[in-house]
């Protein structure tokens, strides 16, 4: 079938297609139908089947005859070490994780949170709990005392798993003390916690509570794999709310599974067997799809990387990684992309290596630009597909299905919607849009498998936050446009769509024509406040290394472009050339933030930002310029 084929079923009769997706793994019974309604625009798949997400990912595996295949290679320049674990191995490792967890009192449907680094420990921590039915959730290793104790009071867990350090280039982050410290001040204790100790650094450990992760193990029983009903949590992922506590994204076990499965071939590209990298985080969303559950789920080879794109030791870092073990699809960040291209914009580091092996790269995680876009495919020489997705989705709302049928590359478009995502433009009257015409992307409810059916413990704020504005559909947040093919644009965040004298722009559009500049690696355009036209567009670039003309060529050269490209009516007049950009931990750059810093308003430090004192670096950089002065 061609992708519109597949497409088009999905939309006619869901019911049919997500059932026969489900074939796909093991049940330990079968669900009667694939969509249960719940009234009031609230759905459910899957509900009365009965599954375990750790057998599908490991325990069938073996008994399938790879046992003897590498689930797990663990590459970490940041300690020179490398090492892989076969599914048989990890299997035993984590039924001994999982039985200690059950020694200490955990069973099904109680909550666990996990506080590691890039390690195998990590995935290992994630499918024990999902072998006995509890529920995890991962937060980001070394995440502050703050952040971790507002997530410990939400989903209340019985045990945290936590390793005693993370390794950043040149240091090491103490997580012992950062958990401590969390556990004080949240209302709710956890009955234990179980710490790996790495030996950069040893932890103190609190008798009574703490065990170390080996002698928790010793002398348990192996625990074996726990059937759960096909809505039962897997998994609660927190994602920062603009406003308040942070949102807990549910992920229920049945479609979270189908769904990932499908998307391995057929967007992804890769054939059991096949070794897959995903260069983010276990703290992410992308980490919990296709780090840990998708790779594994479909049969794949994981890489666990614990390193940076560049400074560990260079920025051929990700070329020496993909050469040395062989990998066919590589996703990551167009944040991490653009720190290798600003780092070696010759792409000299990547004929080091051969990269035969590799089929495509795949983006995602923010809007990839164009100019990075074609730089990888210049460097790779390798298809480079953008896809769209969100931690609510858990995967790819739009993309380009390579596995069953790839599709003419758009640059700049993340391609087409993927099976079960009615995807529409809507102007601010929730009426669609004609092709080519800017509005809020909405996905038409219900939405597939492995979306979030709900928030933990807040169905009115999911509601409140994803349903309300368009009745009848999911409110992604973000603004784009659908051309007369059907690819999908993403412009901007709804946010992020300025008004300046009555014209609504995206800064988006913006920010590609920056980034073509020759000498700008990355940048950011943000609307700040205007007396006369509401809102004014400000440009922040980052200059490739080396560069050393006069910052006041480069920023006219800037302000030209977008008057030449999208013209006078961006009424674009303000380039500032900064060292580096606010960004979180996974790469997103926090425009709002800077916004608010731009026109002298409070704002609450982000939670997620990869480091505080940038923001004081802007600030200073804007107030050369007239801007946050006060």
């Amino acid at each position: 079938m061609s992708y519109r084929e597949i497409y088009q079923a999905s939309l006619d009769d869901p019911e049919a297609f997500w059932m026969q997706a489900a074939e796909a793994i093991d049940w330990d019974r079968k669900p009667s139908r694939a969509l249960h309604e719940q009234g009031d625009n609230l759905y459910e798949w899957y509900a009365d089947g009965m599954v375990n997400g750790c057998h599908n990912a490991v325990d069938r595996h073996v008994g399938n005859g790879r046992g003897d295949q590498a689930a797990i290679i663990y590459d970490s320049p940041v300690t020179g070490t490398k090492s892989s674990l076969t599914y048989r191995e990890l299997q035993s490792h984590v039924a001994s994780l999982a039985g200690a967890l059950v020694a200490q009192g955990v069973s099904k449907g109680d909550r666990v949170i996990i506080y590691m680094p890039m390690v195998p420990e990590a995935l290992e921590a994630m499918l024990a709990c999902a072998r006995i039915g509890a529920v995890h959730s991962v937060v980001f290793g070394g995440f502050a005392s703050n952040e971790l104790a507002v997530r410990i009071d939400d989903c209340a867990p019985k045990a945290i798993i936590a390793a005693s350090c993370g390794l950043e280039p040149g240091r090491i982050v103490k997580y012992k003390p950062l958990l401590d410290s969390a556990i004080e001040q949240a209302a709710h204790k956890p009955d234990v916690c179980i710490i790996l100790q790495r030996e950069q650094e040893t932890a103190d450990l609190i008798e009574g509570r703490d065990l170390d992760w080996h002698a928790a193990q010793e002398g348990v029983t192996p625990a074996d794999c726990v059937p759960v009903e096909g809505n039962h949590p897997a998994y609660i992922l927190y994602t920062s709310g603009t406003t308040g506590a942070p949102k807990g994204v549910i992920r229920p076990t049945a479609g979270h599974l189908v769904a990932l499965h499908w998307t391995m071939k057929n967007i992804y590209d890769v054939d059991p067997g096949d070794v897959f990298w995903a260069a983010s985080d276990v703290g992410w969303v992308v980490g919990h799809s296709y780090i840990c559950y998708g790779p594994l789920v479909h049969g794949n080879t994981t890489v666990v990387f614990e390193g940076k794109p560049v400074g560990t030791p260079d920025a051929g870092t990700f070329w020496r990684v993909i050469s040395e073990h062989n990998v066919r699809s590589f996703f990551t960040a167009p944040t991490a992309i653009r720190a290798v291209k600003r780092e070696d914009p010759k792409g000299l580091e990547r004929e080091k290596y051969d990269l035969s092996c590799l089929r495509a790269l795949y983006l995602a995680g923010e809007r990839a630009d164009p100019d990075t876009i074609e730089w990888a495919q210049k460097i790779l020489d390798v298809p480079v597909y953008d896809h769209w997705w969100q931690t609510e989705t858990g995967w790819t709302i739009a993309g380009n299905p390579a596995g069953c049928e790839a599709m003419p590359v758009k640059i700049g478009s993340p391609t087409v919607a993927m099976p079960g995502y009615d995807v529409q433009i809507l102007d601010e009257a929730g009426h669609p849009v004609a092709a080519g015409d800017l509005g809020a992307i909405a996905v038409r409810l219900p939405l597939p498998p492995g979306t979030l059916p709900t928030l933990w413990n807040a169905t009115d704020r999911f509601r409140k936050s994803y349903l309300t504005t368009f009745p009848g559909y999911y409110e992604t947040g973000d603004a784009g446009m659908i051309d007369e093919d059907g690819y999908l644009y993403i412009m901007a965040r709804t946010d992020d769509v300025i008004n300046v004298a009555g014209h609504r722009l995206s800064t988006g559009a913006m920010e590609e024509v920056l980034a073509g500049h020759p000498d700008v690696a990355e940048c950011a355009v943000v609307g700040v406040s205007d007396d006369l036209k509401g809102q004014a567009p400000l440009g922040l670039v980052c200059l490739t290394t080396g560069v050393n003309r006069p910052h006041e060529e480069i920023t006219t050269e800037c302000v030209k472009l977008v008057r030449e490209k999208i013209g006078p009516v961006a009424a674009f007049k303000n380039a500032l050339v900064v060292e580096r950009l606010p960004k979180t931990r996974s790469g997103k750059i926090l425009r709002a933030t800077v916004v608010k810093i731009a026109d002298n308003q409070d704002f609450k430090m982000p939670a997620t930002i990869d480091d505080p004192a940038i923001l004081d670096e802007i600030r200073d950089a804007l107030r050369t310029i007239g801007y946050a002065q006060g």
